[in-house]
């Protein structure tokens, strides 16, 4: 708990009608008044606080989607980045932005490995070609 805490906690505390004032509060804390005053008018928040509120997913969602993820990696199906998305817009239920993926796969680079590779995005790029799609149908109407 930080001395912000405390005043604000203290400010909360007192019974209506009692005079108080930001300077004397602030001054008896050892925060800034200014500071003191926007935190208490819901002007402004802490840097945690703010982290906290601006990530689209909770951390509980963080993990579910994490959980999914390597599920999905064990059965030898790595999901792509555009996928990722699809799976956190579920999860959310609205909207998510290129920079949420982005921030969520750093967040959880440890226990996200990735299991794409050039080689492997390269060589299914490559099978997906209507020629290979053509020679591998006529096989099977020659069968």
């Amino acid at each position: 708990v930080t001395s912000m805490d405390d005043a604000l906690a203290y400010i909360d505390s007192l019974q209506p009608g009692v005079q108080w004032s930001y300077s004397k509060i602030a001054a008896q804390f050892g925060v800034e008044r200014t500071t003191l005053a926007r935190r208490h008018q819901g002007k402004s928040a802490s840097r945690k606080d703010y982290i906290n509120n601006a990530s689209k997913l909770s951390q509980q969602q963080e993990d579910h989607l994490v959980k999914y993820i390597q599920d999905l990696t064990a059965r030898r199906l790595p999901p792509t980045r555009s996928m990722i998305k699809n799976f956190a817009q579920l999860v959310v239920g609205g909207p998510v932005s290129e920079r949420t993926i982005s921030r969520f796969l750093a967040k959880n680079h440890q226990r996200l490995l990735s299991k794409w590779s050039v080689c492997m995005a390269s060589n299914r790029h490559k099978a997906d070609s209507v020629l290979k799609y053509t020679l591998y149908f006529e096989l099977l109407q020659k069968k």
